[in-house]
């Protein structure tokens, strides 16, 4: 029988950031999750705990200009961090919005977290606090420029809107009458549009983004896993768009045939019923970006017993 990890009863306090004073870290489901956190936790300034940012960090809104981190998810990190390689948020935003909606700038303790935008196309260090990127991709101009037209043939109907996210676009339908129908209405087209201008359409929670191609969260993770030299990943994630990073960490953890052999995970759900691809793939599944707070700080306390 394997054993619970289990965080001592305390006092809430400095080192009980946005935590439940005693609560245990949850068990994994799997043997391969199981072996993952016993790995982080036994050599924790080995470990990378990466991030998906929206429905992870911060509570999925109608209006993703309106997201921000879950108010215990940056102390819960701050507490972290310190104590293991590296702090990662990878997202399909803009890297200079996902720190700016995070609040991950200039906090104590975040001094080496790096967020990795665009899927990766962007990097953000808090080190130098400076963003690196490429060109932008020519076909996300085009597409932009044609995008309304289409939606307007579509039939999909009000309700849905642009979000304009710098080097992609992203088509939503959360505020249409039927979202799930003004979605399915709108997958031909747009990957049709996305295609005539050498794009991909990236699926997910009533969205659909054509971006460039090349890079997903599965490809972000496994350069900065093999950067850092990792001995053990944590990955967080709450939809379709991360299932390439939960599919790189299956990989590495069973062969190492990605580059960076036997390094053992854990894959964690930011709990949702409208993933369930994902939460079906992952050793553990917590309630939202609450969730994902009180496990980061679960992890911190328990990482500061082992160092």
């Amino acid at each position: 029988m394997v054993s619970q990890p289990h965080v001592p009863d305390e006092p809430r306090g400095a080192h009980d950031p946005g935590g439940v004073v005693g609560a245990p870290l949850p068990a994994p489901d799997t043997r391969a999750g199981r072996d993952g956190l016993t790995a982080l936790l036994a050599e924790p300034r080995r470990a990378v705990i990466a991030l998906d940012f929206d429905g992870t960090l911060a509570p999925i809104v109608a209006d993703p200009e309106q997201a921000r981190a879950h108010p215990d998810a940056v102390p819960a990190l701050a507490a972290l961090a310190p104590e293991v390689l590296s702090i990662a948020v990878i997202t399909g935003r803009p890297a200079e919005v996902a720190v700016a909606h995070g609040g991950f700038g200039g906090v104590p303790g975040l001094e080496h977290l790096v967020v990795l935008g665009h899927y990766g196309a962007e990097r953000w260090d808090a080190v130098s606090g400076e963003v690196h990127a490429p060109e932008p991709h020519p076909g996300v101009d085009a597409v932009r420029t044609e995008l309304p037209g289409v939606l307007g043939e579509s039939g999909a109907g009000s309700g849905t809107w642009i979000e304009e996210k710098g080097r992609a676009v992203a088509v939503h339908t959360r505020r249409a009458e039927d979202p799930q129908a003004a979605f399915d209405v709108l997958v031909d087209p747009l990957t049709e549009l996305a295609h005539r201008h050498g794009l991909v359409v990236e699926p997910g929670r009533y969205v659909l983004e054509l971006r460039p191609p090349g890079m997903d969260k599965g490809v972000a993770l496994a350069a900065y896993l093999a950067e850092v030299d990792a001995g053990s990943v944590l990955y967080a994630g709450d939809d379709l768009g991360d299932l390439p990073a939960f599919s790189l960490v299956e990989e590495l953890r069973a062969d190492g045939s990605s580059g960076v052999p036997g390094v053992p995970g854990l894959l964690v759900c930011s709990g949702s019923t409208e993933v369930p691809e994902l939460s079906a793939r992952a050793d553990l599944s917590v309630d939202g970006p609450a969730g994902v707070a009180q496990l980061l700080a679960g992890l911190a306390r328990a990482v500061v017993r082992t160092t």
